[in-house]
């Protein structure tokens, strides 16, 4: 077994290279206590949406931490502040509005992650945005009143056809047992499920015998199970990103043929917020926003999720003609 240890002041952090297995994972390791209510939220929700011929997409968002004692106090952070994600589930319903097949939208969040429709005043104090008047009444302030009204209209039509469910993870345990049953939930759907797995989830820690020494083991990969076995029929989107734009669609291209998924959506560190590559095994897309795009505030998530919905719909009348 190879190993790397990382010295941060008195403790060791030593890292695994193998990876756990995932059937030995979900054995040895206890769901979260919030699984059961939210697997009947989910089901619930998955077949409302299927009675009424609705599409369903689950988007996953930010990072996961993994606990260090079994009451938390310390815990290491695989840091996102799920923009991609956020954004991202805006768009379905936006799409919607312009006629193209609806959407349901199952969000699956980290804890106090950026959310849709909320994410667009997460900079600032709810306080500043609302002043009280001499009769006691409190408004929206002015300056920001046009931008709320807007939000929220869109906001509140998502909560009244009801399309939008939030699910909410803290560490990559509940994540991966979250994900695990709704992709059990969806599979029902078939090929009418999409999967758009924006969350970070990189790295599974286990506390070894020191107090101070932690053995870490990278997360299952759950991609491999979740195409072969949660959902053989959904169409599965994944992330890549990288810092080197030379591995870039090479490491894609190798995500592709390991797990079998549909697409995967690469993009550098440093200019990820304008544009990306849409990788397959047998062609590759770019989506890159112009200087105008860029300058009336478009962001490259709506042509992700448009690109996306098309290249759905297309796998959903080519599996019906199969």
């Amino acid at each position: 077994m190879t190993t790397v240890n990382l010295k941060t002041g008195d403790s060791i952090l030593e890292t695994n290279r193998e990876t756990i297995n995932p059937d030995t994972y979900f054995v040895t390791h206890t769901p979260p206590k919030s699984l059961e209510k939210n697997e009947k939220q989910v089901n619930e929700f998955v077949s409302k949406h299927a009675a009424k011929g609705s599409k369903v997409v689950l988007i996953t968002s930010g990072g996961t931490t993994v606990p260090l004692e079994n009451q938390t106090v310390r815990f290491i952070d695989n840091f996102s502040a799920g923009t991609r994600g956020a954004t991202s589930a805006e768009y379905p319903f936006d799409c919607l509005i312009h006629l193209i097949p609806d959407y349901a939208v199952i969000f699956m969040h980290r804890q106090f992650s950026l959310q849709p429709y909320n994410r667009h005043f997460s900079h600032q104090s709810i306080l500043d945005l609302l002043e009280l008047k001499p009769d006691g009444s409190i408004n929206v302030c002015s300056e920001y009143a046009h931008k709320m009204k807007a939000t929220l209209t869109k906001y509140q039509e998502y909560k009244r056809k009801e399309m939008l469910l939030m699910l909410e993870f803290f560490t990559v345990n509940d994540y991966l047992f979250l994900l695990r049953s709704v992709s059990h939930a969806l599979n029902g759907l078939t090929h009418h499920a999409l999967y758009y797995l924006a969350a970070a989830a990189e790295h599974k820690i286990q506390s070894g015998d020191g107090a101070m020494t932690l053995k870490m083991d990278q997360v299952p990969k759950f991609l491999k199970p979740m195409v072969t076995f949660w959902a053989p029929q959904g169409y599965i989107v994944s992330f890549k990103l990288e810092t080197d734009p030379h591995l870039l669609i090479p490491k894609s291209r190798q995500a592709l043929i390991r797990y079998g998924h549909q697409i995967v959506i690469g993009n550098l560190l440093t200019t990820r917020k304008r544009e990306v590559n849409l990788i397959t095994h047998d062609s590759e897309m770019e989506l890159k926003l112009s200087e105008e795009e860029e300058r009336n505030g478009v962001e490259i998530e709506s042509r992700i999720v448009n690109e996306l919905l098309k290249r759905h719909d297309e796998w959903i009348t080519n599996y019906s003609h199969n």
